[in-house]
């Protein structure tokens, strides 16, 4: 059984066996490839289980519910089809896609996930985030952050023309590729004393995130219980992986148009 309910700082409870965890799939008409997999994926194996959570960066570039690029919409109706199966799906914004809204949430059938969202996996209190506001050695980043999550600043774009969003996403895009460029790993990744401590905030002993890139499995103990952190993969060209949540818990997957799973 799987329930499903929105709320600030919501609780879920996962009683299934069968639940996806993805991220980090940066679909744009540049990697096709991609795209093809992902809707390849969604009539195989997401079919299959009872819930799908993408934890940001599904999107590479997404202007806003009223600007759709129409190279998107090959993934809408993807999505559209799997929900209609009776799969729940959970979209969480990424650093790319931060402008999705009720409109997608409509034509998907998807539910949008708050920034932290708490979900029951086995008993075990699991924090997904996309996990952009863990890399908080990244100061700039931060910085940027904190001002196109800005309503103001949101809703001034949303008064310009489709074009002019256009143009100030690559802009924005290209200047945040040449800065990270610049960056030590070490300063992208997350800051430990950060994971702890929204952890302890959110009562939670498990973290499942993306963002980073940098797929793992890290153990640490959390005031002396066993505590972990799943990063996930991101999705290039062919090749995508995830993480599937049933018995005996989670393990991670593998997915390619030429085969999927474990």
């Amino acid at each position: 059984m799987y329930r499903s309910k929105r709320s600030s700082s919501k609780k879920q409870s996962l009683m299934s066996s069968g639940v996806l965890f993805i991220s980090d799939l940066h679909l744009s008409p540049e990697q096709p490839e991609t795209g093809r997999l992902f809707i390849d994926f969604l009539e195989t194996r997401a079919a299959e289980v009872d819930a799908l959570f993408i934890l940001g960066d599904l999107f590479e570039l997404w202007l806003g519910d009223d600007a759709i690029l129409p190279a998107y919409q090959p993934y809408i109706a993807a999505l559209r089809s799997l929900t209609d199966r009776g799969v729940a799906l959970h979209v969480m914004h990424g650093n790319r896609d931060f402008l999705l809204g009720d409109k997608f949430q409509t034509l998907t059938g998807a539910e949008l996930l708050d920034d932290y969202t708490v979900i029951d996996l086995g008993g075990v209190p699991t924090l997904l985030m996309h996990g952009d506001l863990l890399c908080t050695d990244d100061v700039a980043y931060q910085q940027f952050r904190c001002m196109v999550r800005d309503p103001r600043w949101q809703q001034a774009l949303f008064g310009k023309p489709m074009e002019e969003r256009l143009e100030l996403a690559q802009r924005l895009r290209q200047e945040s590729q040449s800065a990270a460029g610049m960056k030590s790993i070490e300063i992208m990744d997350v800051n430990q004393e950060e994971v702890e401590k929204t952890l302890r905030e959110h009562k939670a002993l498990q973290l499942i995130h993306g963002h980073t890139h940098r797929p793992a499995r890290h153990h640490f103990e959390l005031d002396g219980k066993a505590a972990m952190r799943f990063v996930l993969p991101e999705w290039r060209k062919q090749e995508g992986g995830g993480l599937h949540y049933g018995q005996p818990g989670l393990s991670k997957e593998f997915y390619s148009l030429s085969r999927s799973g474990q």
